[in-house]
């Protein structure tokens, strides 16, 4: 299949012949989404490998569920939104609920940090790759996908004093090892 095929045949066409359970619109769906949809699993995993495995199973989610899409709102975002509940659900079955009190939640802002504007997004995912899974888990909903902290909390079932003091490690962290890069 190439991909100038897959360009010129529309959502609405692809996501009926998927729902056939046509093999050709199965693959078109896959190619057309799965770079973007790696990059949204690469920020919540550690390695290149865990990565690969939750984009197999959004995939599979996908094609299970893809009757559920209403066509209300973009298809890409409804695609976007299973990798990323698929990814959390992951980091969920796989690290322990660490507790954190009130004295040792600590929130740190830095409004100017902008150094990752200067690096590579290879440079950026892996530093975020690095981070601990709770940091990474926060900082991604936080930072990328615009969750808010109650939401967060809600998710992950931490508090949001703890959702907001992980981002601020996450950030403090990640700044370090930006300065550490750009020396």
């Amino acid at each position: 299949m190439t991909n100038e095929s897959n360009l010129l045949l529309s959502e609405t066409d692809i996501i009926k012949g998927c729902l056939n359970k046509d093999r050709k619109m199965q693959e078109m769906l896959y190619h057309r989404f799965s770079s973007k949809m790696y990059a949204v699993c690469l920020r919540y995993c550690k390695d290149a490998e865990d990565a690969q495995d939750l984009l197999q199973d959004g995939f599979i989610k996908i094609f299970k569920n893809l009757e559920k899409f209403r066509g209300e709102g973009s298809f890409e975002g409804w695609i976007r939104r299973i990798f990323v509940n698929t990814s959390i659900e992951h980091f969920r079955k796989s690290v322990k609920k660490f507790s954190v009190t009130d004295s040792q939640e600590v929130t740190v802002e830095d409004p100017s940090w902008n150094a990752l504007d200067n690096l590579a997004e290879k440079d950026v995912i892996k530093m975020i790759q690095e981070l601990s899974p709770g940091y990474r888990q926060v900082f991604n909903m936080y930072v990328i996908e615009g969750y808010a902290h109650k939401d967060i909390g809600e998710i992950l079932g931490i508090s949001e004093g703890t959702s907001k003091s992980q981002l601020a490690r996450a950030k403090a962290i990640l700044k370090k090892m930006v300065e550490e890069k750009l020396k």
